[in-house]
């Protein structure tokens, strides 16, 4: 390594990007801008998208000075305007600094994706870690030939299975990973199931309102019957070696509000295999239902959460549950031996808050749970910060938070066997 820091990156109005080594890569954590290092970086992954940024400037750092610079013209032509730089990562990477910038004022809310810091150092290079060794939504391995063809097959073989319909239209109109890996025979397939939600997540990624930023996907619109959903799950878990099936997707609601119709499921797919893991991705909000679940057959579940504190959850989650249902829906799992995992919203300068990170392992120490999958936030930092409302302190940094929560490090939902 050498000691010349990472160079910032710009891009100029006709979305040309370059790179300015006359000023250094800062990174943000929430309000602070942080100098970032060349052994705080890794190659940009592959699979990852460089978003140029409408009306927001460049920030970087004088190497001489320290000081910190706002990129308002090309330094190479004088041309105006310039627009800041982000990388969006693939799967399995988590963002340890978000992209830096500073607005002109007027600016759009910026469309549901993560924003993490990237410069140059002979090459692309981005703020995060890989904190998941599976390869199973890495973008260079989806084979779109295999998609296509096993999505005839599929349809050959349940011609009227609507969820087969509907992950047909997942992986083909939004290029769903999880969809993809459906029809491509790999690892964990999706089961979304229901239309109706009990929270109205501020990010959230299959309804928004308003004027907001659109959703990335539409929900599902109906409630598969148990039969359909089995069929599903039943096919992946023969076709495939360690196979995982998940309930709660970003194309549904919340699942729990169709526990009955998943409870049922589940015994047709038990009653059939003893293979697979079957997991729920949930809010956690019906512990009466995940003990049902559970008894049924359910293997694990993850619990999102943006935060283990009241306050901040609430803000987010705008839930009509009370906060404490998350931690009684684990112990009603783990009472019975059951996987627990939590989807950690990852956003540098919140989730690395000292107060934020006691109380995350806390919660973890409490309940018992397993694993943490961190997930990068999906949303214009800016707009985060200000729904939040709170003025907060300095973080420790990711990599920190990573370390003084000891417990399984991931991204995906893991098999368990069977």
């Amino acid at each position: 390594m050498s000691d010349q820091p990472p160079s910032l990156l710009f891009a100029d109005c006709g979305g040309n990007i370059m790179d300015f080594p006359g000023l250094a890569l800062v990174g943000r954590s929430g309000d602070y801008l942080v100098p970032v290092l060349e052994e705080e970086t890794m190659v940009l992954p592959r699979g990852s998208q460089l978003y140029v940024l409408p009306g927001r400037h460049p920030v970087g750092m004088d190497p001489e000075t320290g000081e910190v610079v706002v990129l308002e013209e090309n330094p190479y032509d004088g041309s105006r305007p310039v627009f800041a730089v982000a990388a969006f990562l693939p799967a399995a990477h988590t963002q340890t600094f978000l992209s830096a910038w500073n607005c002109a004022g007027g600016v759009k809310e910026l469309p549901l994706f993560a924003y993490t810091a990237v410069g140059w150092k002979d090459g692309f290079v981005t703020t995060a870690l890989r904190t998941d060794e599976s390869h199973r939504q890495d973008p260079d391995l989806f084979d779109h030939a295999q998609v296509e063809a096993g999505i005839r097959r599929w349809r050959l073989e349940f011609p009227r299975n609507r969820l087969v319909e509907h992950l047909t239209h997942c992986a083909t109109c939004y290029g769903c990973p999880a969809a993809l890996n459906l029809f491509q025979g790999r690892e964990e397939a999706p089961l979304p199931t229901s239309p109706a939600c009990n929270a109205s997540c501020i990010g959230c990624i299959s309804r928004q309102t308003g004027d907001r930023p659109p959703s990335p996907q539409e929900r599902i619109t109906f409630v598969p019957s148990p039969e359909e959903i089995a069929e599903v799950a039943l096919a992946h878990i023969a076709a495939v070696a360690e196979p995982v099936v998940s309930f709660g997707q970003g194309c549904e609601g919340e699942p729990l509000m169709v526990s009955e119709t998943i409870r049922e499921a589940i015994r047709l797919i038990r009653s059939a295999t003893p293979r697979g893991t079957i997991n729920l991705n949930t809010n956690a909000s019906l512990p009466r239902k995940v003990a049902e679940l559970a008894d049924a057959g359910l293997d694990s579940m993850r619990i999102s959460m943006n935060s283990a504190r009241r306050q901040t959850y609430e803000t987010y989650f705008r839930p009509s549950y009370p906060f404490e249902a998350l931690a009684r829906s684990a112990h009603e799992m783990k009472s019975r031996r059951k996987f627990v995992s939590l989807n950690l919203f990852v956003f540098p300068g919140l989730t690395d808050v000292p107060r934020e990170a006691q109380a995350l392992k806390r919660f973890v120490e409490e309940t018992g749970v397993d694993m943490i999958q961190w997930r990068n936030l999906n949303m214009d930092p800016d707009a985060y910060l200000g729904m939040l409302g709170q003025k907060l302190p300095a973080g420790i940094g990711i990599r920190k938070v990573m370390e003084t929560v000891p417990v399984r490090k991931g991204y995906f939902n893991p098999y368990l066997g069977g």
